[in-house]
């Protein structure tokens, strides 16, 4: 009887030795052919449109370019950090006539791109069929979706998680997604 418990626990632990042994291997790259230095592949999350329009309330303007007539906000409220690393927004273009274009869009921090995932029309969001990711432009006058991501919703090419920091950098007084230009005495023109 004795031999037999003896038997049975120096099979245990051959048995245990065998699994931390084999669960080492998973994890090595030369084992398992994956290559830890090769980049990630990127896997957009589901993106489903808003459920309400904008809210004025909580619109946020923030500056452009000097060179643009339009007016930039974001709804502040429909602000989504994506585990993906997409920053999804409700973006609110107005022209000098006063009319206005909704539209929900993403950011990509990574690749410094964006893409419009629908428009606000007649009252309901309408989702764009063509929606393509594309580059983010730095040298236009509408550049707005140069101003977010280097202003608040990216830190470099990293995703800004906190959705406080975000808020905050659109603050019309810290905003640096373009420096407002100022005269020789300070003044904002």
């Amino acid at each position: 009887m004795m031999k037999l418990s003896i038997c049975n626990l120096r099979i245990s632990i051959l048995g245990l030795v065998t699994s931390f042994a084999l669960a080492g291997c998973a994890g090595d790259p030369l084992e398992s052919g994956v290559d830890p230095f090769a980049p990630m592949v990127f896997k957009e999350g589901a993106t489903a449109m808003p459920l309400n329009p904008p809210n004025n309330a909580t619109s946020q303007p923030f500056y452009v370019s000097q060179q643009t007539i339009f007016k930039f906000a974001v709804d502040t409220n429909s602000i989504l950090i994506g585990n993906d690393g997409i920053t999804r927004y409700i973006v609110i273009l107005t022209s000098p006539n006063g009319n206005s274009q909704v539209q929900y869009e993403g950011i990509r921090c990574d690749s410094f791109q964006w893409r419009l995932y629908g428009t606000f029309e007649s009252g309901v969001w309408k989702e764009n069929p063509l929606s393509t990711w594309r580059a983010i432009q730095s040298n236009v006058p509408n550049r707005y979706q140069a101003s977010l991501a280097q202003g608040a919703f990216c830190n470099f090419t990293s995703q800004e998680k906190n959705i406080k920091t975000v808020i905050n950098a659109l603050n019309p007084n810290g905003f640096t997604g373009q420096i407002k230009p100022t005269n020789s005495y300070g003044v904002i023109d």
